[in-house]
């Protein structure tokens, strides 16, 4: 059953209602699959930095230090070892290293479909007809967003009756259009990412609280994914 939502202007005024599908935003929760899906990405966005060389990376130690026998100390064959000082390390962090994970893309499309749920349940996804700017300014969408943060308020209102403490601004906006002028605009505001809808993932939806989307948009994830 179709799940109906109101659509907002960037003034926050209504002006119309959409149908979210519920094979994609009424998907029951799976709390193993959507943790899954997220450290999987994770893993392979993870940069392998730390490396620490081994005897045979270590510069120098081609000479043995001292004769085999007749010095009276322990034989050495390279000044390179990992037991003396400046030499090798023997269990140390390697380049070589694989954290890459494999999970099924409709396990992975699931998920995001789940997060996705949670956000319409929740009230916490706002669509609007569309996002457009007419010049570089930052203060236009900063109020904006303040507007429409009414709306995420109302709906939870509910929950956090007893809440008075001001909660941080936690904004994802996902578009279908590039356009410099809103990407340039909405940089600068602290708490707000803005994605173009062919880089949405289950990360950004589950770091950021609320989620501002197009119209468009959503009739693009209903085509992509044939729900």
């Amino acid at each position: 059953m179709p799940i109906k939502i109101n659509v907002y202007n960037q003034k926050a005024e209504l002006v119309g209602d959409i149908e979210l599908s519920d094979k994609i935003f009424g998907v029951q929760i799976n709390e193993n699959l959507v943790h899954q899906a997220m450290v999987t990405q994770m893993a392979n966005e993870r940069q392998v930095l730390a490396h620490t060389k081994d005897r045979s990376e270590v510069r120098g130690g081609g000479r043995k230090p001292w004769q085999q026998k007749g010095t009276g100390r322990a034989r050495a064959g390279s000044s390179r070892s990992p037991i003396w000082v400046g030499g090798g390390v023997t269990f140390g962090p390697t380049k070589d290293r694989n954290f890459k994970k494999n999970i099924n893309r409709k396990m992975r499309q699931k998920a995001m479909f789940m997060v996705l749920s949670d956000k319409v349940a929740n009230k916490n996804l706002v669509v609007l007809d569309k996002l457009a700017a007419d010049q570089f300014k930052t203060k236009i969408f900063s109020e904006m967003i303040e507007r429409l943060d009414k709306i995420y308020k109302a709906g939870i209102a509910k929950k956090n009756k007893e809440k008075n403490k001001k909660e941080k601004r936690s904004v994802l906006i996902v578009d279908d259009k590039k356009d410099d002028k809103v990407k340039y605009s909405l940089r600068n505001l602290v708490g707000v990412k803005k994605i173009n809808l062919e880089n949405i993932n289950i990360l950004d939806l589950l770091k950021y609280r609320n989620l501002i989307i197009t119209k468009e948009s959503i009739k693009k994830i209903v085509k992509i994914y044939n729900a």
